[in-house]
């Protein structure tokens, strides 16, 4: 048993009355609140106890009737900025309750109900005591308390303590330990509280230079940051590619050496000032500027201000940029030393996870890094950074990754026993599942490469691990040639498979609190998934609930060259219209024109001779296709070189309204309903309009098309609500046109708020529509 740690005359006097007994769940271990409960006691003078229960908090507390009362509303109301608190328990206590409020050591006997903590930012205490030169941990690049500081990618096994996190190796000194012990200290029971005697520290290694004092290789980091260079930095959940934001050169190096010519960089601002650098080059709404300021820390996609002074390099073709401020002790000394914006890419081979080990970082980004700041505490796992975007006026998930995951939801039905749902193949996670609680993995990556697989597969252990959960049951797509179906196929466990769009539109629904059995109408636009008949589908509307979904509207059928290549090479796309609707001169005309800009690696006519054959040419329907189509018909991109280029190309050129082109609507015979594209193609072709008009026009036309088939459907079948999700409503420009036409006509929309409407969700909609089924 543990005492207070109070002088005698300082303890809560002994105190009559009742005594109760509440047991709270959620993130209330490792995050500072057992202090925070013993002080609120202190407050009320009552008397009892706090202490841990295997993933819960357990409180008993006797005095007076009023004061329990508030007590229990402060648990909650007051409880620490990082913790998510919920009251599971409530009842009188009949026992013997102590005369003094004490933290109790921790029940390991009791059932487990753990939930692991993401990793946080450094909190404003710490940043105060880093900054003040009189304070033994001035400048100190690691420091951190009960509020702050690395979780997730620190723990190795539970219950948590320093012996069972990467910290194991760094014995506390003597200052440390009395910090750990004192229950009035912030950083009792830290478990990767450190100083400058005691913990890890930094190394700077370029050509011929080796620096193991952590000030000097902090220097030669920001020297060589001056200087031009790019800096592989290991952070907390992986490494960044760090370089001058305002040296077009250096952002050109490091584009070249990624082999990254256009995808969208982001970048790290210093937090002085009032966030005066940042908001020069972005413009930021309420709730933007408090998502960037969270403890979330997340990278925003934010709007560029007109005329901000930023290089064209950072973010080409596109009005929007990928911001963050900085989230660790040591991100805040280099963005203060450096003086001005950093461009903070993921150090990783395209795709792939983070990169968390120095030597990996040295050999395989050795063409890309002039040098690394390189630190000695171990990464147990990477977390890459969450990613954000606001639609509707609400800042959305695009990613989940350091700082919100793992992601805890509630099921809207209990599971007969735990399952691991394994997701996608592109922006994979994973989610284990059990009794009514679903935890969704941070961003692992695209399935592509042995290393994306050797993460996969560590994730998976480390969440059943983590929780105390062995998933006695596999879900996967339904798609046989993803790498995550494969590996489900291996294992020993029973599986089950999930249509890819049935996952999209129960990831939605799972995450609001609508009626599971009512008629939902969820559009599920994509680039492109399996389909239940064998095509591949992208354009479809289920209609039902989870476990419950049925095809109701659809778009008209191509089929794509080339396959799989189509989604990395738009003019593919744009062929497979053109032919699709007999247009051969302009097919060729288009042909050509690829053929000038890029390595179409194919002759015209054995191309269109296989098309005709069907070989290698899959039919989708798939509306991220369309986008990849109407980007090369425009000429605004006829080979891309991330995923995603030219529909973020196209967004950003379609700023004012269009008037929409009319698509027909027809029922096919298996009753589904199917809107045709050709009409938009042509008017997009003929190439009347200003490139502007044609991409306004594009969008506007397809919400028109997704509000007719709602009408169409609401016409035979009663609509609760109508909902948005897949990779294509990541779109805002889409996005706020569809919601705005649904909403005109009465009808509730829903989009995800929590999870990512790509298939970052699909492992979390697995789960709710196998829950369903």
């Amino acid at each position: 048993m543990m005492a207070s740690g109070l002088p005698t005359d300082q303890r809560p006097a002994a105190a009559t009355g009742p005594a109760m007994r509440w047991l709270l769940s959620g993130v209330v271990q490792g995050v500072g609140f057992r202090p925070f409960v013993y002080r609120l006691a202190v407050r009320h003078a009552l008397r009892g106890w706090v202490r841990n229960c295997t993933g819960r908090v357990e409180v008993v507390a006797a005095g007076d009737a009023q004061k329990l009362q508030r007590f229990e509303g402060q648990l909650i109301s007051e409880a620490p900025r990082i913790s998510s608190p919920s009251i599971v328990g409530r009842e009188s206590f009949p026992g013997v309750v102590s005369t003094d409020f004490r933290i109790l050591d921790s029940d390991s006997e009791s059932e487990a109900d753990i939930h692991v903590p993401p990793d946080f930012f450094v909190c404003d205490d710490c940043l105060e005591e880093m900054h003040d030169s009189g304070d033994r941990r001035y400048r100190y690049p690691f420091i951190n308390c009960t509020q702050c500081g690395p979780r997730y990618t620190l723990i190795e096994a539970l219950p948590y303590d320093r012996a069972r996190t990467s910290m194991a190796g760094f014995p506390l000194c003597d200052a440390c330990q009395s910090e750990y012990e004192d229950l009035l200290n912030r950083r009792f029971h830290a478990e990767p509280v450190a100083c400058p005697v005691c913990g890890p520290q930094l190394a700077f290694h370029a050509a011929g230079q080796r620096l193991d004092d952590s000030a000097a290789a902090l220097a030669a980091c920001v020297d060589a940051l001056r200087d031009g260079q790019v800096v592989a930095v290991k952070g907390v959940g992986g490494y960044h590619l760090l370089c001058d934001a305002g040296n077009a050169a250096a952002v050109q190096r490091l584009r070249r050496a990624k082999h990254r010519p256009h995808k969208p960089l982001a970048l790290m601002f210093p937090t002085g000032d009032k966030l005066q650098a940042l908001l020069e080059v972005v413009e930021l709404e309420g709730p933007e500027q408090a998502l960037l300021c969270s403890p979330q820390r997340p990278v925003l996609l934010a709007r560029r201000r007109p005329g901000a002074r930023l290089s064209e390099t950072i973010a080409p073709g596109l009005e929007e940029i990928g911001v963050m401020l900085p989230y660790s002790p040591l991100h805040h000394l280099l963005l203060e030393d450096f003086g001005s914006a950093l461009v903070a890419t993921s150090a990783n081979i395209s795709g792939e996870p983070v990169l968390t080990d120095a030597t990996a970082v040295e050999q395989r980004l050795s063409t890309v890094a002039n040098a690394c700041l390189h630190h000695n505490r171990p990464i147990v796992r990477p977390a890459d950074d969450p990613v954000y975007r606001t639609i509707c006026g609400v800042p959305r998930p695009l990613r989940l990754g350091r700082g919100n995951a793992p992601l805890e939801l509630r099921l809207p039905r209990a599971l007969p026993r735990p399952v691991l749902a394994v997701g996608g193949h592109t922006k994979n996670t994973v989610c284990l599942a059990w009794d009514d609680r679903a935890v969704v993995s941070p961003h692992i990556g695209d399935m592509g490469s042995e290393r994306s697989l050797r993460v996969f597969e560590q994730v998976c252990a480390d969440l059943q691990a983590l929780y105390a959960v062995e998933a006695r049951l596999l879900i996967c797509d339904s798609h046989r040639g993803y790498a995550t179906s494969g590996w489900a196929q291996r294992q020993s466990l029973e599986l089950v498979e999930v249509q890819h769009h049935a996952a999209h539109a129960s990831a939605l629904l799972g995450e609001t609190d609508e009626a599971p059995d009512d008629g939902h109408l969820v559009f599920t636009w994509d680039g492109v998934g399996l389909g239940s008949d064998g095509s591949l589908w992208g354009g479809e509307a289920l209609y039902g609930a989870p476990g419950h979904w049925q095809q109701v509207a659809s778009w008209r059928p191509y089929c794509l060259p080339g396959g799989e290549k189509a989604g990395r090479e738009p003019w593919r796309s744009a062929l497979a219209v053109a032919w699709e609707t007999g247009n051969v001169k302009w097919a060729e005309a288009l042909f050509a024109e690829a053929a000038g800009t890029t390595d179409t690696g194919n002759d015209y006519h054995l191309l269109h001779q296989a098309w005709r054959k069907r070989l290698n040419a899959p039919r989708s329907s798939a509306v991220g296709r369309l986008f990849d189509a109407a980007a090369a018909v425009t000429g605004i991109c006829l080979q891309a070189s991330f995923e995603g280029q030219a529909p973020m190309w196209l967004e950003a050129l379609a700023a004012a309204p269009g008037e929409p082109v009319q698509l027909p609507l027809h029922e096919r015979p298996d009753g589904v309903l199917e809107s045709d594209w050709e009409p938009l193609f042509d008017w997009l072709a003929a190439g009347e309009h200003a490139l502007e008009q044609r991409a306004a026009v594009f969008h506007d036309s397809l919400a028109e098309a997704l509000l007719q088939q709602t009408l169409a459907v609401a016409s035979r079948r009663p609509l609760a609500a109508v909902g948005l999700c897949g990779g294509v409503f990541q779109n805002r420009r889409l996005t706020e046109a569809c919601v705005q036409r649904l909403r005109a006509h009465g009808y509730r929309v829903l989009l995800g708020q929590h999870v990512p409407v790509n298939d970052a969700g699909l492992s979390f909609g697995q789960v709710v529509e196998f829950a369903g089924r």
